[in-house]
C-alpha cells in the first residue's frame, strides 16, 4: 500500500501522446470514465451520455470565472524581451505576476497599446508584484476591468504549459466554457469545456444549474514539491458565491461538483461560511469532502493538488488504479483531455 501523504505516492507515468493538445470536437464526444462507488464498477461512455449516470435528486454546481488573455510579450528600456502572465489581482490594484526574464525592483516592461507594467515586489516564491499604467507621467495605476480591456487587445491565452504549444485564434473560444462571466482566471476549469449547448440546455432542464466563481490561479499547475503533502503551502484563489447559490448549496441533498474548482469552493464555504474570498483548502485522502457528493473532473497531472483531491473522494489506490485503465484505454488527459464522473 502507497502512503497517502507521502507526494511520490501521487505519481504516474503517461504517455506523451496522451496529452491532449487540442480539443476533441464536438465537445461532447470527449470519452468519460464513470466510476460507481457502490457497486464499484466502471463505465466507459461520453459526455453526452452523462445524463444516463446522474441520480434523479441532485443539484449542479459550475465554475462561472471567465479566462483573461493574460499572457502578454513586451520589452525592458534596454530593449531586452520580457514575457508576464498575469496571476491574479492584489490590493490597491496592484498585481501578482509570473516574469520570464531578469527583473528588479523598479524595472519597466513596456507592451502595445502603451501599457507599462512597473515591478514593485520581488517574492521568495518565484512570484513578482506589478503595477500597470498608461500614462508614463501621471502613473495613474490601471484597476482591473481596465486592464483586461487591454489584455484582450493585446495578450495570448494563457495555455497550461504541458501543451507545449502557442495558442491560437481558437483557443479564444475553446479555452472558455460556454457560461463564462466573470473576468479573473487565467487558468478554465476545465470539466465544463465539455458541454454543449444542447448538454447543457438538457441539464437545465432536468436539475437546474447553479453558478459561483472561483477565479483558477496558475498555482494551479504546481507540482507539490515536498514529499509530506501536508507541508505543501497551498495557493489561494478568490471566490464568490451569489445569494441564490448559497441558498440552493444549502438546501441540496445531493451535490456534483463540476470540475476541482468547484469542489474546493463548496468545501471551504461548508467550512468557514464564507461565501466571499479566498479559498485555500487542501483536499486530500486526510481531508476528505463534507458536502460535495459527486465528481465530475478531467484527468490530472502526477504529483498534484488535484489528482489528490480526487484520491480525497475515492482514495489513493482506487485514484491510480482508474488513471491505470485510463491510460490503457488511451483517454486523453488534462485540459483538453477526457474526463472522469466519480458517482
Amino acid at each position: 500500500m502507497r502512503d497517502v501523504l507521502k507526494t511520490s505516492s501521487y505519481d504516474f507515468e503517461l504517455p506523451s501522446s496522451q496529452i491532449a493538445t487540442f480539443p476533441i470536437t464536438p465537445a461532447d464526444s470527449a470519452k468519460m470514465l464513470v466510476f460507481c462507488r457502490e457497486k464499484n464498477e466502471i463505465f466507459h461512455s461520453t459526455f453526452r451520455d452523462i445524463l444516463e449516470f446522474l441520480p434523479e435528486e441532485l443539484s449542479i454546481f459550475l465554475n462561472d470565472t471567465k479566462v483573461v488573455k493574460a499572457r502578454v510579450f513586451g520589452k525592458k528600456s534596454t530593449g531586452a524581451n520580457i514575457e508576464l502572465l498575469l496571476n491574479k489581482p492584489l490590493f490597491m490594484d496592484r498585481y501578482l505576476v509570473l516574469i520570464k526574464g531578469k527583473v528588479k525592483v523598479g524595472t519597466k516592461i513596456f507592451f502595445d497599446e502603451g501599457l507599462i507594467a512597473e515591478v514593485l515586489e520581488l517574492n521568495e516564491d518565484g512570484t513578482r508584484v506589478v503595477e500597470f499604467f498608461q500614462d508614463e507621467n501621471s502613473k495613474k495605476r490601471l484597476n482591473f476591468l481596465s486592464l483586461v480591456d487591454i489584455l484582450n487587445k493585446i495578450g495570448h491565452i494563457p495555455l497550461p504549459p504541458y501543451m507545449n504549444r502557442d495558442d491560437e485564434k481558437d483557443d479564444e473560444t475553446n479555452y472558455q466554457t460556454l457560461f463564462a462571466k466573470n473576468y479573473g482566471a487565467v487558468a478554465a476549469p476545465t470539466a465544463s469545456l465539455h458541454f454543449t449547448p444542447l448538454l447543457l440546455k438538457k441539464l437545465e432542464e432536468r436539475y437546474g444549474l447553479n453558478y459561483l466563481t472561483l477565479h483558477v490561479g496558475a498555482g494551479t499547475f504546481k507540482p507539490v514539491d515536498v514529499e509530506d503533502i501536508l507541508s505543501h503551502p497551498m495557493h489561494s484563489e478568490y471566490f464568490e458565491i451569489g445569494i441564490e447559490a448559497k441558498k440552493n448549496l444549502d438546501n441540496a441533498k445531493k451535490v456534483l461538483a463540476v470540475g476541482t474548482t468547484v469542489t474546493r469552493t463548496i468545501e471551504y464555504y461548508e467550512r468557514t461560511n464564507k461565501i466571499q474570498g479566498e479559498c485555500d483548502l487542501f483536499l486530500n485522502p486526510m481531508n476528505k469532502p463534507i458536502k460535495v457528493d459527486y465528481l465530475l473532473t478531467n484527468f490530472h497531472l502526477p504529483k498534484s493538488t488535484l489528482i489528490m483531491l480526487v484520491a480525497s473522494f475515492i482514495g489513493l489506490e482506487k485514484t491510480l488504479e482508474l488513471y491505470d485503465i485510463a491510460i490503457k484505454e488511451n483517454y486523453r488527459f488534462y485540459s483538453y483531455g477526457d474526463g472522469m464522473l466519480i458517482i
